[in-house]
């Protein structure tokens, strides 16, 4: 069960993920934890990363593309796995699928989680998280007893510096015109499964549940 997971910021894919892997025992691929671990450890292609990182570039893709080949690579991967933010362009996605066919497996669902913008910057400009103990609230689908203050250890609460509105929109712009082709190309290869991503959680599930096992 090969499986890519596409959507904008705070369409929920993260949530989603952790309940697909608890559910079919498959690992989450994100490729930013990769990059974290490989500089982390110091490795070939760690060292490579960290000197765009520190200069404040995008890493090349086949420093990215090559993450990859070595964790789908690993015996985790083996009965399938989850991608969770990649591939962001028809580029990444070409090449990743060059780099499955050489180990003999394919995406089998892409899974797009589709939420209006105006939806998604409620959802993202109303995070707060505390300071002190990192808990995570929201002015309007979980807020705290009290404003401002965390309801477990009494922190200060605060807006992250990307959850502002004007981020906000810059990211999702961002989403539309380099992610969005992609929805295109994987339809094109008929593996395209579009979720309404502005239900509930349990019901997303569901959804996704019903096209992996075909209800």
């Amino acid at each position: 069960m090969n499986i890519i997971f596409l959507g904008p910021p705070g369409a929920g894919k993260g949530t989603q993920a952790k309940i697909l892997i608890e559910k079919y025992g498959i690992p989450q691929i994100s490729t930013g934890d990769m990059l974290r671990e490989h500089v982390a450890k110091g490795t070939e292609l760690g060292l490579k990363a960290k000197e765009y990182m520190e200069k404040g570039q995008l890493v090349p893709d086949e420093i990215i593309l090559g993450m990859v080949k070595e964790r789908l690579s690993q015996e985790d991967a083996q009965k399938g796995f989850i991608l969770d933010g990649f591939p962001r362009t028809v580029a990444q996605a070409e090449a990743l699928d060059k780099i499955l066919e050489e180990m003999g497996k394919r995406i089998e669902y892409v899974l797009a989680l589709i939420v209006p913008d105006e939806e998604l910057v409620i959802r993202l400009t109303g995070r707060r998280t505390c300071k002190n103990c990192g808990m995570m609230y929201h002015i309007k689908f979980k807020p705290p007893k009290e404003e401002g203050k965390c309801d477990v250890c009494g922190g200060e609460l605060y807006q992250r510096p990307d959850d502002n509105e004007e981020t906000v929109r810059n990211r999702l712009k961002v989403y539309h015109e380099q992610t969005a082709p992609l929805i295109e190309y994987y339809k094109k290869k008929g593996v395209l499964f579009e979720v309404d991503g502005s239900k509930s959680i349990e019901e997303i599930t569901q959804q996704l549940i019903n096209i992996l096992e075909k209800k």
